[in-house]
């Protein structure tokens, strides 16, 4: 697990291995004031947002939420969190100049019942010329092996984008084709991660999750996407793509 500690440490270790862990991002009153809000956002306010952001394991059962997009557009506090903040200016840094804010989402992986991410390059989603984009993630929780701590393949940035293909995952509907390759084994890092750690990932950096084991820990984090503000999106084919994954899933039930 990378831990850096000045810049030029934090961007070497960024540009060789297509991510970065950074110890205690947040702490203290800070953490334990966000993870607050997280809470409120949660009770009061996922309630009543629309099905196409907000996805459960168990749809009838609110305990299994397991991802919730587009935080910043549902709350004021949030917003401000997402547009300026130490996690806006952190992006700028690794990124090398100014950033769109994207994404924020909230996610979890309930005990049991939270299942495996498939391993992806979120790059394939977004639909970006030159594919330059950051996503963080904040641990709000312990995780580890047993409840499903996010998995790296070093260097797999420097490769390209692989060949994905629709999968089963509610929030994750693209997965690598032929993942695992020998390579892929050979250069995986678990990075697990205490409340307050930052995980920093290129877009094109192939990473995944196993499911929650554990009987009771929850794996909850929140998630920030930027893209750098020289990459030009195809808005028209990502909106179209959003569509039909919308459409499909209300076919099938799942939201």
């Amino acid at each position: 697990m990378t831990k850096p500690t000045g810049r030029d440490h934090l961007l070497e270790a960024f540009k060789a291995d297509g991510f970065v862990a950074v110890s205690g991002f947040l702490s203290g009153e800070v953490l334990s004031g966000l993870v607050e809000q997280v809470e409120n956002f949660v009770q009061y306010i996922v309630p009543t947002l629309p099905a196409e952001h907000v996805y459960y394991e168990n749809k009838d059962d609110p305990r299994t939420l397991k991802q919730v997009q587009r935080m910043g557009d549902h709350d004021k506090w949030f917003h401000k969190l997402f547009v300026d903040s130490p996690f806006r200016r952190f992006a700028e840094r690794v990124l090398g100049g100014p950033v769109v804010p994207k994404n924020m989402q909230y996610f979890n992986k309930p005990p049991m019942v939270g299942r495996p991410t498939p391993a992806h390059q979120d790059g394939y989603y977004f639909m970006l010329d030159p594919c330059e984009a950051l996503t963080m993630w904040l641990a709000l929780d312990e995780v580890d092996d047993e409840n499903g701590c996010v998995r790296y393949v070093r260097g797999s940035h420097h490769n390209g984008m692989r060949e994905h293909a629709r999968t089963k995952t509610l929030g994750f509907s693209q997965g690598i084709v032929d993942f695992p390759r020998s390579a892929d084994v050979a250069d995986e890092v678990p990075c697990p991660a205490s409340p307050g750690d930052l995980l920093a990932h290129d877009a094109l950096t192939i990473h995944y999750a196993e499911g929650n084991q554990s009987k009771e820990r929850t794996r909850r984090a929140l998630g920030f996407i930027y893209y750098s503000a020289r990459a030009q999106e195809d808005r028209e084919a990502h909106a179209a793509y959003q569509r039909k994954l919308t459409s499909e899933m209300r076919a099938l039930g799942k939201i």
